[in-house]
């Protein structure tokens, strides 16, 4: 009770603080300084009010111990009238403009594990078992002010035990929106394609729900049964269904891949726990932590341990991922038996998306039914509604720091800080890995990954994830930023929008999505090392030195060009590439000693050599070349293949001598190009040539130009800076010149970060 010398303080505060266990926080700390008032979400966050004698040290503790999930961005405080109050309690939610955001999703804490093994407990093998400290949210929320009602979990009535857990303030599970259990939640179902109702071909619903969970028990046993026989399962999780099978059979991982009409894109793989991952993969402090993290990313790791040869062929690094549901626990569980949690397991899961290629991730029973058939041999979904699709998103250690290189689950949506306020904008990214990103005052909102604009599905999933994400976070943009491409569906979706728009250069917004996410608002030099993109001059770039600066961008620099013959084709072929570079070096005649199989390559060395051949700054174009003429790949099954391969082959790179040229800031790589023809020199040690030289290259070029304006500074992006050989090798090298490297961290290097960049820029030209 509050004492007669009370003082009452009324708190805002922002930030992730909804679907946390943010108010059961507060009202145990009320409950511990003896605290009147109240607690309450609303659409700008968290709102109370505390009276007491001891309402400082409230305040304190309030800063000093949130809860795992909650992040606190400001907390504005005022003192008021008392109103003596006779006790504190958490208040209904109220409505209103959103400025508040949700928390993305989080793998199951340790106490929701204890619960999940204990026999004692009423959350037994239950694979929905969550708290206010784990769970799905982003996933699951419809709208804000985040309570159950505005979740897919409001189809699902608390049972008592459930309902008095929910109102129970000791109780972690004190206001968990989506707390469920064997009696009252989500439950698996085995699905079947023939049967069109999609009923559940498991135990009658009473049998369902008994406490043994044994329902949930036989399904889990045939699943891990299914996979151990060879068979594919498809999963329903968190943010869609997987394709799970044996990662370690090569019969099953081949049979995947066929099935699913993926030739030979690296699958990543789930294991049990740390233990089994260190057995995986070669992984430092840094890595390990990420894996283990509450967003429990895909990983890319050097491998130790060869898993099946389909998984991920001709690459020395792998995707590793630990289990992040109940239910992924729970396969583990099955298959190792009793004492598995803390032992390496040899269990271990190929873990992909299911959806037909190309197309967006599938998260409804039917959906799955209608086009997984065909794929899996066992379907398993759940009644709980994915309201917001999510991929695992994917990172890697660079320079000693985690870089996101697909940003989803786990990561999404949480904002990005950025340096000014700027008009409330929306853009759209380019094409391929498209992301859309919304600012909010000094937020930025980047969507989960979509995927490449190729197909009918990805469009209409794209135009899904722009009305939700401006639904949730309630704005309403005043311009529109997409990419210079004049034809582009993301271009022509900008200009469906009537708002004014901003057309941004493909390659100032990977320099700016770094200068965004590091908070820098002034003028920045950056190197965009990239694929693809559309430049001012309607040319193909991709090597290109520029200044982004008040909401514009001006070229410095750029690599010499090659020769494109076929323009797209050229970079689904990477032979034609190193025709080119032959036909740059005036070696037109090396062309069939090189390419001695390739029927066209006679007439693609003529057409590379017409004067009016379209030409390409595009680094990720003369990886392609090097790869073919090294005779490591000729044709490319995805993107990337070539520069990926390259790279698994290169352990020490080292620089040729005088192996470049710069000359008005034009860096040429012919005389790379050259060595890289000399008799004798096999693939690999070709690998550590090319790689060392470029490095030099590279760091000479970017720190001439630095030089020149006086910048001590350089901002790296583009895709070819997610090769960790290339990216590690041009910090160390500038960072020795006494320039300080800036990499993407917080939004992917390639064009999934494209979006933020055009909203950085965007929001400096209207200002």
């Amino acid at each position: 009770m509050p004492s007669s010398d009370a003082t009452r303080l009324r708190l805002r505060v922002t930030g992730a603080v909804q679907g946390v266990g943010f108010r059961p926080f507060v009202h145990s700390l009320a409950d511990r300084y003896a605290l009147a008032g109240f607690v309450r979400n609303d659409s700008q966050g968290v709102l109370m009010e505390v009276e007491g004698a001891r309402v400082e040290d409230f305040v304190a503790a309030l800063k000093r111990e949130p809860p795992p999930l909650a992040r606190i961005d400001s907390l504005e405080c005022e003192a008021i009238t008392p109103l003596r109050d006779a006790k504190f309690s958490i208040e209904p939610s109220r409505d209103g403009r959103t400025r508040t955001r949700i928390t993305p999703d989080a793998a199951v804490c340790d106490d929701c594990l204890e619960d999940l093994f204990d026999p004692k407990s009423r959350f037994y093998l239950y694979p929905f078992v969550n708290c206010t400290h784990c769970g799905p949210r982003y996933t699951l929320t419809r709208r804000l002010p985040y309570d159950r009602a505005q979740t897919s979990m409001a189809a699902f009535a608390m049972c008592e035990d459930c309902a008095r857990d929910y109102a129970d303030p000791t109780n972690r599970r004190f206001h968990a929106q989506p707390i469920a259990c064997p009696k009252c939640g989500p439950r698996l179902s085995r699905l079947s394609p023939e049967d069109a109702s999609l009923k559940a071909l498991g135990p009658d619903a009473a049998k369902d729900y008994e406490p043994s969970g044994a329902h949930h028990a036989a399904i889990i046993e045939e699943i891990v049964t299914t996979i151990r026989s060879g068979g594919i399962v498809a999963l329903k999780g968190i943010g869609g269904f997987h394709l799970l099978c044996d990662a370690r059979n090569e019969t099953a991982v081949a049979e995947l891949r066929r099935r699913k009409g993926r030739d030979a894109k690296p699958f990543a793989v789930m294991v049990a726990d740390a233990a089994s991952a260190r057995r995986a993969g070669v992984l430092d402090a840094e890595e390990l932590r990420l894996l283990q993290s509450i967003a429990r990313p895909i990983v890319v790791v050097e491998k130790r341990e060869d898993f099946a040869p389909s998984v991920a062929p001709g690459l020395s690094r792998i995707g590793l991922l630990l289990p992040y549901a109940p239910l992924h626990h729970l396969l583990f569980h099955a298959a190792a038996g009793a004492d598995w949690r803390m032992a390496p397991q040899d269990f271990a899961l190929v873990a992909t998306s299911a959806n037909p290629s190309g197309e967006p991730l599938i998260v409804d029973d039917e959906e799955a039914c209608a086009n997984l058939a065909s794929i899996a041999d066992l379907i398993i979904g759940h009644d709980r509604a994915i309201v917001a699709r999510a991929d695992d998103s994917v990172t890697s250690v660079i320079a000693g720091a985690p870089a996101i290189l697909r940003r989803a689950r786990g990561f999404t949506p949480e904002p990005i800080a950025l340096a000014d306020d700027g008009p409330d904008t929306l853009a759209l990214g380019a094409h391929l890995k498209t992301t859309i990103t919304v600012t909010r005052g000094r937020e930025a909102f980047i969507s989960t990954h979509i995927g490449s604009l190729d197909d009918r599905a990805t469009i209409d999933f794209y135009r899904e994830t722009i009305a939700r994400m401006l639904d949730i976070l309630d704005m309403t943009p005043q311009i529109v930023a997409c990419d210079l491409h004049p034809d582009l569906a993301s271009t022509r979706y900008a200009e469906e929008t009537g708002l004014p728009i901003m057309r941004v250069q493909h390659h100032a917004a990977h320099i700016a999505a770094i200068a965004a996410e590091h908070g820098i608002a002034g003028p920045i030099l950056g190197a965009a090392l990239d694929g693809y993109g559309y430049g001012d001059d309607g040319g193909a770039w991709g090597g290109e030195l520029m200044l982004v600066d008040a909401g514009h961008w001006r070229r410095l620099g750029h690599l010499a060009p090659l020769p494109l013959p076929g323009g797209d084709r050229a970079a689904r072929e990477p032979w034609r590439m190193g025709v080119a570079a032959l036909v740059a070096q005036d070696r037109c005649g090396d062309v069939f000693d090189r390419f001695p199989g390739v029927e066209l390559a006679g007439k693609v060395a003529m057409l590379a050599s017409a004067p009016n051949v379209a030409r390409t700054t595009s680094l990720g174009r003369m990886f392609d070349a090097a790869a073919a003429l090294l005779g490591v790949r000729q044709l490319q099954q995805y993107e990337g293949q070539a520069a990926m391969e390259l790279e698994a082959l290169c352990e020490r790179p080292f620089a040729l001598a005088n192996g470049y040229k710069i000359e008005s800031g034009v860096l040429d790589l012919t005389k790379l190009f050259a060595a890289l023809l000399k008799p004798g020199l096999d693939a690999a040690r070709g690998s550590e040539l090319f790689h060392g030289t470029l490095i030099e290259a590279l760091a000479s070029w970017i720190f001439e130009a630095a030089r020149a304006r006086g910048e001590s500074r350089v901002a790296l992006g583009g895709g070819c800076m997610m090769n960790k050989i290339l990216a590690e090798g041009l910090v160390s090298r500038l960072r020795e010149q006494g320039i300080e490297a800036l990499l993407a961290r917080k939004a992917p290097t390639n064009d999934g970060g494209l979006s933020l960049g055009q909203a950085h820029i965007a929001r400096q030209r209207k200002a």
